[in-house]
């Protein structure tokens, strides 16, 4: 009874080792090493109805946004994200590694619903903000803007010192040619009305001293030719190398629990025919 009672238990734990090979066990052993350019990408843009300027064809707005996605095919590596602003602030896109949708977005970066006010301090905070808690260990902001801050509850100086405080750099680019550039206000008798652009051109030293304090750069980008030059140099940006979690390196468990579990049920079958003298 006993060597009965021996070889059924047997039997049965190697049907057990049997069925759990079939669930593939493993467990984790370690990390492959591997190695990421990463930089994290605000790109702050000016909405105001300015930016509907005439200097640029067929507009700043619009040749900026040509350029931007140029400028964003170019940086398949980087997570990016996209504020746009004018007297309010958005945040149309956080930071994102899909190209084709990054891309894509650029093309709702439109005038209208924020305002007519310029809020670069504010706009330039909620990209500080949203960078602080980023991983990566190169944080840049991008600002394009040709107007005068007029508007909202920090100061692009201010917003500068707190991107310094967390290592954050701000780049930005004056967009616009000409002080006395019209921009469309309507249509009359004789086709579409323009006006010059109320309160003149973006202020250069205010721009300057933000990317001074960030350690950034300042450019300014006059025509169409000039902006691509700037987006350029951007691109060259030193990128910084980090380690990163690559592919997970598994013990496979499946072959042993496999190897056992026929072991033992042969070697039931086997006792039940040569010691039990049972026959199939």
């Amino acid at each position: 009874m006993f060597i009965q009672l021996t070889i059924f238990i047997v039997g049965i734990t190697g049907w057990l080792f049997l069925s759990y090979a079939l669930t593939y066990p493993r467990i984790p052993s370690g990390y492959t090493p591997n190695s990421q350019e990463l930089n994290d990408l605000y790109l702050v843009v000016d909405v105001s109805r300015s930016m509907l300027a005439d200097d640029f064809n067929p507009n700043r707005l619009e040749a900026s946004k040509q350029k931007i996605k140029e400028f964003i095919r170019k940086r398949p590596k980087e997570r990016i994200g996209i504020i746009m602003f004018s007297e309010k602030i958005f945040t149309l896109l956080p930071l994102s590694m899909d190209l084709d949708l990054i891309v894509k977005m650029v093309d709702d970066i439109q005038i209208g619903p924020l305002g007519a006010g310029t809020n670069i301090g504010d706009a330039l905070g909620l990209a500080v903000a949203r960078l602080i808690h980023s991983p990566a260990k190169n944080k840049v902001i991008v600002l394009f803007t040709d107007g005068v801050s007029n508007f909202g509850n920090m100061t692009p100086v201010q917003a500068a010192e707190e991107a310094k405080k967390e290592n954050i750099k701000i780049y930005t680019i004056g967009v616009g040619g000409e002080k006395d550039a019209k921009i469309p206000v309507g249509q009359g008798m004789f086709g579409t009305q323009y006006q010059t652009i109320p309160g003149g051109s973006y202020d250069i030293e205010s721009l300057k001293e933000i990317a001074q304090l960030t350690k950034g750069k300042s450019f300014i980008a006059s025509d169409d030719q000039a902006l691509e030059n700037v987006l350029q140099e951007l691109n060259s940006l030193e990128k910084v190398k980090i380690e990163v979690k690559g592919k997970i390196i598994y013990n496979e468990l499946y072959y042993q629990y496999l190897l056992w579990g026929v072991c033992l049920i042969v070697g039931a079958e086997l006792s039940r025919r040569l010691i039990l003298r049972e026959s199939v």
